[in-house]
């Protein structure tokens, strides 16, 4: 029987909304709407739909709002305002209520509904095809929260994690492929963040706002979708260091599948995942690491971000879907991995941060 997965970063949403895919639908049909379109890289090429986060028993998810502001001059796709960044997360919002009207999501935001969800995904009576995708919902980027009163805003409609910053510059902090210290207006946000207890993102913050967010944040802290930069060498993965920090923090880091992310010769819209034959198992050299450091695997998990503006033309070359996130099962065992220790990869690293977290 599979395993229950947790999967901390998807930009669900984002797909629906921007790339105009109905995720309620089969994958096969999504694909074939998409086979002539050109406007998108990963047009036909696809991975993520409800039907296969439900085939692979991905029941629960982090899902995203996402709209960066573009400052002028910027090379950088984005809004040209906070307001039409904010009223794009708000249409994406609308999306994740027009799915819960379907019965495809249901909204969790608290310890009392995650209960709930876990109950409902552990009772084997029920066909895993008829349950609704749970889903907690994180900013990704604060760009689009216009000022600090918009933070009680998203609140009270379920907000539950933010990452202050996304690529390039940001209102709130700089992001990646970026230098520089997180903004006053992102120190002011993660005292009001601490205040409601939200979970504050690290991933895409520049070095040094990585090391003032986990300094002045004293609220709960995740890295939902961050490889190692041992294994690849560049300003988005996480330093030793940093890793060490996040462990002692007590926090999960979710590993992201990405090629470019997994090994260091991909170039992203020049290399094919299956001449340079980088697979899922790639992933796991980058959970070992961090196992090394933590002594443990308490604090590995996944955090995809499949379909974050790529498919299967940059994600492993023997993933076709969301669904074979399964394979690591075996994958895991082959490597070493003990059933504990892959129960807590699969979901259980997620459910107990989630847990301490919101017993507050």
């Amino acid at each position: 029987m599979s395993r229950l997965i947790f999967d901390a970063h998807l930009d669900l949403s984002m797909n629906a909304i921007e790339w105009n895919r109905d995720l309620s639908r089969p994958l096969t049909e999504i694909r074939q709407r998409e086979m002539h379109m050109r406007d998108k890289n990963d047009r036909g090429k696809g991975t993520v739909c409800l039907p296969e986060l439900r085939k692979g028993k991905i029941g629960i998810v982090v899902a995203t709002q996402l709209a960066r502001y573009t400052p002028p001059g910027s090379a950088l796709p984005g809004w040209n305002s906070p307001q039409q960044a904010w009223a794009m997360t708000q249409a994406q919002l609308v999306w994740y209520r027009e799915m819960e009207a379907l019965g495809e999501m249901v909204q969790i935001a608290d310890l009392p509904a995650l209960e709930a969800h876990l109950s409902l995904w552990q009772d084997t009576t029920i066909d895993d095809a008829t349950k609704p995708i749970g889903y907690i919902l994180s900013l990704e980027g604060a760009d689009s929260l216009v000022d600090i009163s918009y933070l009680y805003r998203a609140y009270d409609y379920g907000l539950r994690a933010i990452g202050l910053s996304h690529f390039g510059p940001g209102r709130y902090a700089p992001g990646t492929k970026m230098e520089g210290s997180i903004t006053p207006l992102g120190f002011e946000l993660m005292k009001e963040m601490g205040k409601l207890n939200m979970i504050l993102d690290t991933t895409h913050l520049t070095d040094l706002g990585f090391e003032q967010a986990l300094e002045h944040y004293e609220g709960p802290i995740w890295s939902s979708h961050h490889n190692v930069r041992k294994i690849v060498p560049n300003q988005r993965q996480l330093t030793d260091g940093q890793i060490k920090k996040l462990v002692e923090r007590g926090a999960v880091i979710g590993g992201m599948l990405d090629c470019w992310a997994m090994d260091v010769r991909f170039i992203d819209q020049v290399s094919d995942p299956w001449q340079l034959d980088i697979r899922l198992e790639h992933l796991v050299d980058h959970w070992d690491h961090i196992c090394q450091i933590a002594g443990n695997s308490q604090h590995v998990a996944i955090g995809s971000d499949l379909d974050g503006i790529f498919g299967t033309e940059q994600s492993p070359w023997d993933l076709n879907s969301i669904a074979d996130l399964q394979k690591y099962e075996e994958i895991l065992r082959r490597r070493g991995y003990q059933e504990t220790d892959i129960d807590n990869i699969f979901s259980k690293n997620w459910l107990r941060f989630l847990r301490k977290a919101w017993a507050k």
